[in-house]
């Protein structure tokens, strides 16, 4: 077995390891169509999956007031909540963490999530205890702001150079990079993988399985 290259490996949810960008792209054009904004293309609502929720939706929709933005919040949810059952784990996912799990790896998820979204997503029985930590948009700062994984790395007491971030945005590798953190990025997520280089992942994966067998050989 090759040596342990990090002990921390940090996860996104969405994108990453929950098949919801399609559902979330839909939930973001609805919210806006719902209080009158211009409607944001594919493109333009799966760029800012990621951020913080108001971030981000402030972001997809500029011409919708301030004053607005408690109702188009609330519309997202009501979207997302209606469908959230549609969605699950990307195959193959929990094999990859069972697998790092028997590594010894500490597994922990850094989201743009809520921490009542990601709590209920993490209710699934075949997802208990496969995580030892979590951090979200709401108790700590946005992506790509670092505050995310450094708080990780300071409640586990484990080293920048030995974390590892795996995530589908730029966002995420951003963070990692700001957190001075090597980082994977996956391509079948929101964004696409061309931008990702001027990030400096260390690996972009374009499946789980790969994903699965580049971490087992090189992480």
């Amino acid at each position: 077995m090759p040596a342990r290259q990090f002990d921390l490996i940090a996860f996104d949810w969405d994108g990453t390891l929950f098949d919801s960008t399609a559902l979330i792209v839909r939930c973001i054009q609805n919210a806006v169509r719902d209080v009158g904004g211009t409607v944001p293309d594919r493109q333009a609502a799966a760029y800012v999956i990621g951020l913080d929720l108001m971030q981000a939706l402030a972001h997809a929709a500029p011409d919708v007031p301030r004053d607005k933005y408690p109702e188009l919040g609330a519309r997202y949810r009501h979207h997302y909540m209606a469908r959230q059952k549609d969605i699950s784990l990307f195959e193959g996912v929990l094999p990859l963490l069972n697998a790092l799990k028997e590594r010894q790896h500490l597994l922990a998820v850094a989201t743009g999530k809520s921490r009542r979204g990601l709590n209920e997503a993490l209710q699934a029985v075949e997802l208990r205890g496969l995580f030892d930590g979590s951090r979200t948009a709401d108790e700590t700062a946005g992506k790509p702001h670092p505050l995310m994984l450094q708080e990780l790395m300071a409640e586990f007491g484990v080293a920048p150079e030995r974390t590892l971030m795996i995530g589908d945005t730029t966002h995420d590798l951003q963070m990692a990079l700001n957190a001075g953190c090597a980082s994977v990025g996956v391509s079948y997520g929101a964004h696409e993988p061309d931008v990702f280089h001027a990030l400096q992942p260390r690996f972009i994966a374009h499946s789980t399985p790969e994903l699965q067998a580049w971490l087992l050989k090189n992480a």
